[in-house]
């Protein structure tokens, strides 16, 4: 494995810690389905990504193609045209660590080149070249689980155990991802809530997320305004901020290490009561 690049090993470092990290969410696309479209300027990225510094966020993920259901693949060009200009305006302006949601091993390149602490694959590294870019980088790699492609995903749902086939997955894939020549230490795992599984899979296995943290990798969640909280709580999109708090706060409480938030501010206050009331155990 090449040496971790400083900010990634400070990233790693931070990870290492009790307190769940929050990485706040900037997707670059026209098209995602809580934000597209709002940051058409990279002024408007940097004032964004100021707001969530300000309000706690641990690390900024950069993503430049929409992984929602049913959305289409963008070229690799035009995901570099999108997220390469953000990740430099970021790292000149800010001190946080940032991540590149991206399967595309050009993308990896580039952005790891930039500075990028962490690769966030949605697909764990499975489109051509991708886990020999991410092997080679000095980041950090989180591996996903997900079923199919977005345009096709709510239709491979069907788990005898869903949680404990997710974990099989992700075990198995990270092992893989080891013997191409990355290092245990170098990984983190997400099991992909909303990525082809259904609302009462979700709940289920955030019941049961403790199984795992059993891996033995940090886990990273990002349940933020999907659609699972609509559907428990029957609020739109931009009404889910309660529900997406509720749900982070009880992936932390089962030992998430990064929670994925699109409301850094109102999810951070969450986690301060937890600490407060955790401070006070006997």
């Amino acid at each position: 494995m090449t040496e971790l690049s400083p900010t990634a090993q400070k990233l790693l470092e931070k990870i290492r810690r009790h307190r769940p990290l929050l990485m706040g969410v900037l997707n670059i696309t026209p098209d995602s389905f809580s934000d597209g479209g709002r940051f058409e300027r990279i002024d408007q990225v940097l004032y964004a990504a100021e707001q969530m510094i300000s309000d706690g966020a641990d690390i900024l993920d950069i993503g430049g193609e929409s992984t929602r259901p049913g959305s289409a693949r963008v070229s690799v060009d035009t995901e570099l045209e999108r997220v390469v200009p953000v990740i430099e305006a970021l790292a000149a302006r800010f001190d946080c660590p940032l991540s590149i949601d991206t399967s595309n091993a050009e993308t990896i390149n580039e952005a790891c080149s930039q500075g990028v602490a962490l690769i966030n694959d949605v697909r764990a590294l499975k489109r051509p070249g991708a886990l020999a870019a991410a092997v080679k980088s000095a980041s950090l790699i989180c591996l996903m689980h997900m079923r199919g492609e977005p345009d096709t995903m709510d239709t491979l749902t069907d788990y005898d155990d869903v949680t404990s086939e997710v974990g099989a997955y992700l075990s198995n894939r990270a092992d893989e991802v080891i013997a191409a020549g990355a290092s245990a230490e170098q990984l983190l795992i997400d099991p992909g809530f909303g990525f082809a599984k259904t609302t009462t899979q979700n709940l289920i296995m955030l019941n049961q997320l403790h199984r795992l943290t059993e891996l033995g990798y940090p886990l990273l969640v990002g349940m933020s305004r999907k659609r699972m909280i609509g559907e428990v709580t029957g609020q739109p999109v931009a009404r889910r901020t309660p529900g997406s708090v509720a749900a982070a706060l009880l992936a932390a409480q089962r030992g998430a290490s990064v929670l994925r938030v699109h409301d850094v501010a109102a999810t951070k206050d969450a986690l301060k009561i937890w600490d407060a009331v955790n401070a006070q155990t006997p």
